[in-house]
Protein backbone atom coordinates (compact mmCIF):
# COMPACT_ATOMS: atom_id res chain seq x y z
CA UNK A 1 0.00 0.00 0.00
CA UNK A 2 1.14 3.62 -1.11
CA UNK A 3 2.65 5.55 1.63
CA UNK A 4 1.89 9.36 2.17
CA UNK A 5 3.64 10.85 -1.00
CA UNK A 6 4.24 14.76 -0.43
CA UNK A 7 2.94 17.83 -2.26
CA UNK A 8 3.67 20.87 -1.36
CA UNK A 9 1.15 23.32 -1.78
CA UNK A 10 0.64 27.03 -0.75
CA UNK A 11 -3.25 28.06 0.19
CA UNK A 12 -3.89 31.32 1.94
CA UNK A 13 -6.98 32.70 2.91
CA UNK A 14 -6.58 36.47 1.44
CA UNK A 15 -3.36 38.43 -0.21
CA UNK A 16 -0.11 37.41 0.33
CA UNK A 17 1.58 35.76 2.80
CA UNK A 18 3.53 36.93 5.84
CA UNK A 19 6.79 35.87 6.14
CA UNK A 20 7.78 34.29 8.77
CA UNK A 21 8.99 30.97 10.73
CA UNK A 22 6.54 28.78 9.67
CA UNK A 23 6.63 30.56 6.30
CA UNK A 24 10.66 29.58 6.35
CA UNK A 25 9.90 26.06 7.75
CA UNK A 26 7.41 25.64 4.58
CA UNK A 27 9.95 27.08 1.96
CA UNK A 28 12.36 24.49 3.81
CA UNK A 29 10.16 21.81 3.46
CA UNK A 30 9.97 22.45 -0.41
CA UNK A 31 13.72 22.13 -0.53
CA UNK A 32 14.12 18.74 1.02
CA UNK A 33 15.39 20.54 4.37
CA UNK A 34 13.16 18.48 6.37
CA UNK A 35 15.20 19.23 9.51
CA UNK A 36 15.20 22.68 9.59
CA UNK A 37 11.02 22.69 8.93
CA UNK A 38 10.67 20.14 11.85
CA UNK A 39 12.68 22.87 13.67
CA UNK A 40 10.86 25.92 12.83
CA UNK A 41 7.51 24.25 13.66
CA UNK A 42 7.93 22.37 16.27
CA UNK A 43 7.18 25.44 18.43
CA UNK A 44 4.47 26.13 16.70
CA UNK A 45 3.26 22.86 17.31
CA UNK A 46 3.99 22.51 20.94
CA UNK A 47 2.41 25.67 21.65
CA UNK A 48 -0.88 24.27 20.09
CA UNK A 49 -0.53 25.59 16.41
CA UNK A 50 -3.04 22.86 14.55
CA UNK A 51 -1.30 23.49 10.74
CA UNK A 52 1.96 22.95 12.68
CA UNK A 53 0.79 20.25 14.33
CA UNK A 54 -0.37 18.61 11.33
CA UNK A 55 2.76 18.84 9.65
CA UNK A 56 4.68 17.42 11.91
CA UNK A 57 2.72 14.45 11.70
CA UNK A 58 3.38 13.73 8.51
CA UNK A 59 6.44 14.52 8.73
CA UNK A 60 6.75 12.00 11.42
CA UNK A 61 4.32 9.24 8.96
CA UNK A 62 6.88 9.70 6.21
CA UNK A 63 10.20 9.83 8.43
CA UNK A 64 11.08 13.32 6.87
CA UNK A 65 13.72 14.76 9.06
CA UNK A 66 12.93 12.33 12.23
CA UNK A 67 12.98 8.73 12.17
CA UNK A 68 9.37 6.77 10.55
CA UNK A 69 7.21 6.79 13.56
CA UNK A 70 3.61 6.23 13.31
CA UNK A 71 2.28 6.36 16.78
CA UNK A 72 4.42 9.96 16.80
CA UNK A 73 2.43 10.94 13.57
CA UNK A 74 -0.75 9.84 15.49
CA UNK A 75 -0.16 11.57 18.58
CA UNK A 76 0.28 14.82 16.09
CA UNK A 77 -2.52 14.02 14.12
CA UNK A 78 -4.70 13.74 16.89
CA UNK A 79 -3.64 17.08 18.60
CA UNK A 80 -4.50 18.76 15.47
CA UNK A 81 -7.45 16.83 14.21
CA UNK A 82 -9.15 17.76 18.19
CA UNK A 83 -8.84 21.49 17.11
CA UNK A 84 -10.91 20.60 14.31
CA UNK A 85 -8.01 20.44 11.40
CA UNK A 86 -9.79 18.87 8.35
CA UNK A 87 -6.59 17.29 7.05
CA UNK A 88 -5.31 16.29 10.22
CA UNK A 89 -8.76 14.39 11.10
CA UNK A 90 -8.87 12.69 7.36
CA UNK A 91 -5.04 11.38 8.26
CA UNK A 92 -5.96 10.11 11.59
CA UNK A 93 -8.98 8.46 10.26
CA UNK A 94 -6.17 6.57 7.43
CA UNK A 95 -4.16 5.37 10.56
CA UNK A 96 -6.89 4.13 12.53
CA UNK A 97 -8.01 2.09 8.84
CA UNK A 98 -5.35 0.78 8.17
CA UNK A 99 -3.48 0.37 11.85
CA UNK A 100 -0.82 2.35 11.69
CA UNK A 101 0.64 3.60 15.12
CA UNK A 102 -2.44 2.52 15.96
CA UNK A 103 -4.51 -0.82 16.58
CA UNK A 104 -6.79 -0.86 13.62
CA UNK A 105 -10.25 0.51 14.56
CA UNK A 106 -12.72 0.89 11.88
CA UNK A 107 -15.54 2.29 13.53
CA UNK A 108 -12.54 5.19 14.71
CA UNK A 109 -12.11 5.46 11.32
CA UNK A 110 -15.56 5.93 10.52
CA UNK A 111 -16.03 8.49 13.17
CA UNK A 112 -12.93 10.21 11.91
CA UNK A 113 -13.94 10.67 8.46
CA UNK A 114 -17.26 11.40 9.41
CA UNK A 115 -16.09 14.74 11.05
CA UNK A 116 -14.12 14.96 7.73
CA UNK A 117 -17.36 15.26 5.74
CA UNK A 118 -19.27 17.17 8.33
CA UNK A 119 -16.28 19.93 7.64
CA UNK A 120 -17.36 19.83 3.82
CA UNK A 121 -13.86 18.08 2.99
CA UNK A 122 -14.57 15.91 -0.08
CA UNK A 123 -11.97 13.29 1.22
CA UNK A 124 -14.70 12.61 4.15
CA UNK A 125 -17.48 11.35 1.61
CA UNK A 126 -15.25 9.90 -0.59
CA UNK A 127 -13.43 7.72 2.80
CA UNK A 128 -16.91 7.06 4.09
CA UNK A 129 -18.02 5.47 0.68
CA UNK A 130 -15.56 3.10 0.73
CA UNK A 131 -16.39 2.07 4.45
CA UNK A 132 -19.75 1.24 3.79
CA UNK A 133 -19.03 -0.32 -0.05
CA UNK A 134 -16.71 -2.80 2.20
CA UNK A 135 -18.85 -3.02 5.48
CA UNK A 136 -15.90 -1.32 7.30
CA UNK A 137 -16.68 -0.20 10.83
CA UNK A 138 -20.43 -0.19 9.59
CA UNK A 139 -22.74 -2.60 8.48
CA UNK A 140 -22.24 -2.75 4.24
CA UNK A 141 -24.51 -0.37 2.70
CA UNK A 142 -24.28 -0.22 -1.26
CA UNK A 143 -26.94 2.36 -1.05
CA UNK A 144 -25.39 4.59 1.59
CA UNK A 145 -21.77 4.18 -0.38
CA UNK A 146 -23.33 5.11 -3.56
CA UNK A 147 -24.97 8.39 -1.76
CA UNK A 148 -21.62 9.15 -0.30
CA UNK A 149 -19.82 8.34 -3.30
CA UNK A 150 -22.00 10.52 -5.20
CA UNK A 151 -21.20 13.97 -2.68
CA UNK A 152 -17.84 13.59 -3.99
CA UNK A 153 -18.16 12.40 -7.46
CA UNK A 154 -20.35 16.09 -7.82
CA UNK A 155 -17.43 17.93 -6.19
CA UNK A 156 -15.11 16.65 -9.21
CA UNK A 157 -13.14 14.26 -6.88
CA UNK A 158 -11.77 11.23 -9.61
CA UNK A 159 -11.66 8.37 -7.06
CA UNK A 160 -15.62 9.29 -6.03
CA UNK A 161 -16.20 9.14 -9.84
CA UNK A 162 -15.23 6.36 -10.48
CA UNK A 163 -16.57 4.67 -7.64
CA UNK A 164 -20.03 5.63 -8.68
CA UNK A 165 -19.63 4.55 -12.53
CA UNK A 166 -18.55 1.05 -11.04
CA UNK A 167 -21.67 0.99 -8.82
CA UNK A 168 -23.92 2.22 -11.65
CA UNK A 169 -22.00 -0.70 -13.46
CA UNK A 170 -22.92 -3.23 -11.45
CA UNK A 171 -26.35 -2.09 -9.91
CA UNK A 172 -24.49 -1.88 -6.61
CA UNK A 173 -27.04 0.42 -4.37
CA UNK A 174 -28.87 1.81 -7.52
CA UNK A 175 -30.92 0.32 -10.42
CA UNK A 176 -28.27 -0.48 -12.90
CA UNK A 177 -27.89 2.23 -15.56
CA UNK A 178 -24.68 1.40 -18.25
CA UNK A 179 -25.50 5.24 -19.19
CA UNK A 180 -24.48 7.02 -16.27
CA UNK A 181 -21.88 4.46 -14.84
CA UNK A 182 -20.33 5.38 -18.68
CA UNK A 183 -21.03 9.06 -17.93
CA UNK A 184 -19.20 8.90 -14.21
CA UNK A 185 -16.21 6.59 -15.33
CA UNK A 186 -16.26 8.65 -18.27
CA UNK A 187 -15.53 11.81 -16.30
CA UNK A 188 -12.97 10.01 -14.36
CA UNK A 189 -11.29 8.83 -17.28
CA UNK A 190 -10.72 12.66 -18.15
CA UNK A 191 -8.65 13.59 -15.16
CA UNK A 192 -6.66 10.31 -16.07
CA UNK A 193 -7.97 7.52 -14.11
CA UNK A 194 -6.76 4.19 -15.59
CA UNK A 195 -9.40 1.75 -13.83
CA UNK A 196 -12.07 4.87 -15.07
CA UNK A 197 -10.96 4.20 -18.40
CA UNK A 198 -11.18 0.66 -18.21
CA UNK A 199 -14.69 0.52 -16.67
CA UNK A 200 -16.04 2.74 -19.41
CA UNK A 201 -14.85 0.85 -21.84
CA UNK A 202 -16.24 -2.65 -20.77
CA UNK A 203 -19.68 -0.71 -20.27
CA UNK A 204 -19.30 1.07 -23.58
CA UNK A 205 -19.48 -2.67 -25.22
CA UNK A 206 -23.00 -3.49 -23.54
CA UNK A 207 -24.22 -0.16 -24.94
CA UNK A 208 -26.12 0.81 -28.44
CA UNK A 209 -24.78 3.59 -29.94
CA UNK A 210 -27.48 6.01 -28.90
CA UNK A 211 -26.88 5.59 -25.46
CA UNK A 212 -22.89 5.85 -25.60
CA UNK A 213 -23.90 8.98 -27.57
CA UNK A 214 -26.26 9.92 -24.24
CA UNK A 215 -23.71 9.17 -21.93
CA UNK A 216 -21.02 11.47 -23.88
CA UNK A 217 -23.76 14.33 -23.88
CA UNK A 218 -24.04 13.88 -20.20
CA UNK A 219 -20.15 14.14 -19.85
CA UNK A 220 -19.77 17.01 -21.87
CA UNK A 221 -22.63 19.23 -19.55
CA UNK A 222 -21.41 18.24 -16.41
CA UNK A 223 -20.40 21.03 -13.86
CA UNK A 224 -18.91 20.36 -10.39
CA UNK A 225 -20.64 21.74 -7.47
CA UNK A 226 -18.55 24.49 -6.16
CA UNK A 227 -16.13 23.03 -3.14
CA UNK A 228 -17.98 23.11 0.44
CA UNK A 229 -15.15 24.58 2.13
CA UNK A 230 -11.88 26.61 0.98
CA UNK A 231 -8.47 25.70 2.30
CA UNK A 232 -7.02 28.52 4.40
CA UNK A 233 -4.23 27.24 6.48
CA UNK A 234 -0.87 26.97 4.88
CA UNK A 235 0.87 23.59 5.52
CA UNK A 236 2.14 20.40 3.96
CA UNK A 237 -0.90 18.90 2.16
CA UNK A 238 -0.48 15.07 1.33
CA UNK A 239 -1.54 12.84 -1.50
CA UNK A 240 -4.10 10.36 -0.15
CA UNK A 241 -1.82 8.00 1.15
CA UNK A 242 -3.27 5.16 -0.77
CA UNK A 243 -4.71 7.49 -3.72
CA UNK A 244 -5.86 3.82 -5.84
CA UNK A 245 -7.82 2.26 -2.55
CA UNK A 246 -11.04 1.18 -4.51
CA UNK A 247 -13.82 -0.15 -3.06
CA UNK A 248 -14.35 -4.15 -2.95
CA UNK A 249 -17.01 -3.85 -5.47
CA UNK A 250 -16.41 -6.29 -8.62
CA UNK A 251 -15.83 -4.14 -11.54
CA UNK A 252 -18.12 -4.52 -14.81
CA UNK A 253 -17.27 -7.59 -16.68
Amino acid sequence: MRLLLLLVMLAFAAGPAVAGPFEDGLVAAQKGDYATALRLWRPFAEQGDAAAQYNLGLMHANGWGVPQDYAAAVSWYRKAAEQGDAGAQYNLGVMYRDGRGVPQDYAAAVSWFRKVADQGDVRGPFSLGLMYANGQGVPQDYAAAVSWFRKAAEQGDVRAQYSLGLMYANGQGVPQDYVLAHMWSNLAAAKGDLDAVKNRDLVAKKMTPAQIAEAQKLAREWKPLPPMVEIETLQLEPLDQDNNRRSKARDSR
